[in-house]
């Protein structure tokens, strides 16, 4: 049931693991000024002109877990896993330092090249986000990140370097990470700052656009120069249910789920939906096309749908549901009375992986590829070390449950990479108290700890389910 050619693997990004922020020639990104969350992390992201020019007391991506230095160790652990496939990202400023310098940053040309090879040694698939919530800062003070165009023709440069320095070694890319991220944390998303009285919507849509037109134009380089390259676009997701059968409700579930498939609309079929035109006049929008743009969406569609899942959404119009609001990944959602919630506030919807996968599915049919999914929360060692996180098991076990359900409703699926494999600094609050990892760091959210690395007991369960192909869940 499960494919031959099925990944499993494990899935990381560059700005929450390598540290070593300014080293071996790197530029700033935009994660590098984003403090811890006593310092304002979760302000910042929504309100980052406020904290310009600050000096704060801690930013946890300049360490991170120290993969710069360690990502040999880190690898031979993972193998140990048997895993098939690793998903990373290149941070594009320790390639490009300035975002659009005359030359690449051979020192870090260099370690992505180590890497890669040290990933085929260890017999694993790289999997590669070409930007994953790190543009370049030098690019947000020169031309406000992706809100010009100008953006758009740094990130292709990038592009081409990258796939002709590692053609033969990377086939699996990613053009932006969760694309639809840029209308809910801009300056993450794509290094946008908005200003006073400027049109959200029109900012916003605009930077999306550019980055559309971005990943089309990467999308057509990689398969020029490998037809071997294949080339994904990813979307954060989960399908919003309606909060009741009420008609209002229903119809208010199929206008959120539109607003985020918007992008990858775009990036699968080729043209902007229909329903994007209502979405537009609403929030008063004019996005510009240049010419030619429409002929290579329109010619450049991605191979494959990467998507995040971490829990199903929900949303409803009456009085009801006010005062109802919890985490759905930097999108509102309402509690689902039915779900389960994590400490930090995320609902737990195992069979929301299954609906999802359907919906995607039925309406792209395009191979999907889940690169992101896993529970964070709070691992406390036992006295001897170990730690016994059975919750983390029980929760990858049923989403996998629930994946293989899809599989046999039809759905093709090309993987199961989870999140943060190895403990990472979590992108929202910039915390490490707030655990993915099989593995587990010794740091803390000051900064604080040896940085050792040591296996859970969910370890040696993925191992097992990865020799099984999915068969052992026990």
């Amino acid at each position: 049931m499960i494919p031959k050619e099925f990944m499993w693997g494990a899935a990381m990004a560059a700005n929450q693991c390598e540290g070593a922020y300014l080293e071996d020639g790197k530029g700033l990104s935009v994660v590098d000024i984003l403090p811890d969350a006593e310092h304002g992390r979760w302000d910042m992201l929504y309100h980052p002109e406020k904290y310009l020019g600050r000096k704060l007391d801690f930013y946890p991506s300049h360490e991170a877990i120290d993969f710069y230095h360690r990502f040999r160790e880190d690898l031979e652990l993972l193998a140990g896993m048997g895993i098939r496939a690793f998903r990373t990202s290149i941070s594009w400023p320790r390639i490009f330092p300035n975002g659009d310098d005359r030359k690449p940053n051979e020192k870090g040309m260099l370690f992505y090249e180590e890497l890669f090879n040290e990933c085929h040694r260890c017999g694993m698939e790289p999997v590669v986000t070409l930007c994953h919530f790190d543009t370049p800062y030098a690019l947000v003070e020169k031309y406000g990140g992706f809100k010009d165009r100008r953006a758009v023709d740094a990130y292709v440069r990038y592009c081409r370097t990258v796939f002709e320095r590692y053609k033969g070694k990377v086939r699996y890319w990613i053009t932006f990470n969760e694309i639809n991220m840029i209308t809910h944390i801009p300056f993450l998303g794509g290094g946008i700052l908005l200003e006073g009285e400027e049109n959200r919507g029109q900012i916003l849509y605009q930077a999306a656009h550019h980055q559309l037109v971005a990943s089309a134009m990467a999308t057509k380089i990689a398969h020029e120069i490998d037809p071997e390259n294949r080339v994904g676009c990813m979307l954060a997701a989960g399908s919003f249910y309606p909060y009741s059968c009420r008609p209002e409700d229903v119809m208010a579930s199929i206008e959120k789920n539109h607003e985020n498939y918007l992008f990858i609309d775009v990036q699968s079929r080729g043209a902007y939906p229909g329903y994007a035109k209502r979405i537009f006049a609403e929030n008063g929008v004019k996005v510009h096309l240049e010419e030619g743009d429409e002929a290579l969406l329109k010619e450049n569609t991605v191979d494959y749908i990467a998507f995040s899942y971490y829990s199903s959404r929900l949303t409803g119009t009456g009085e009801e549901i006010k005062g109802k609001v919890v985490d759905g990944n930097a999108v509102t959602t309402l509690r689902n009375p039915y779900l389960d919630i994590t400490a930090w506030g995320r609902q737990i919807d195992p069979i929301g992986l299954r609906v999802t996968m359907n919906e995607l599915y039925d309406r792209y049919q395009k191979p999907l590829f889940v690169v992101e999914n896993g529970l964070g929360c709070e691992d406390i060692p036992e006295a001897d070390g170990t730690i016994n996180d059975d919750y983390r098991i029980d929760y990858t076990r049923k989403h996998i449950l629930q994946m293989k359900e899809a599989i046999k409703d039809g759905v093709e699926c090309m993987g199961y990479l989870p999140w943060g494999t190895i403990d990472l600094v979590s992108a929202g609050g910039g915390e490490m108290k707030k655990r993915y990892g099989f593995i587990y760091v010794d740091r803390d959210n000051q900064g604080n700890g040896s940085l050792g690395r040591r296996p859970k007991k969910s370890y040696e369960w993925y191992k097992r389910v990865v020799a099984s192909d999915g068969e052992d869940l026990g």
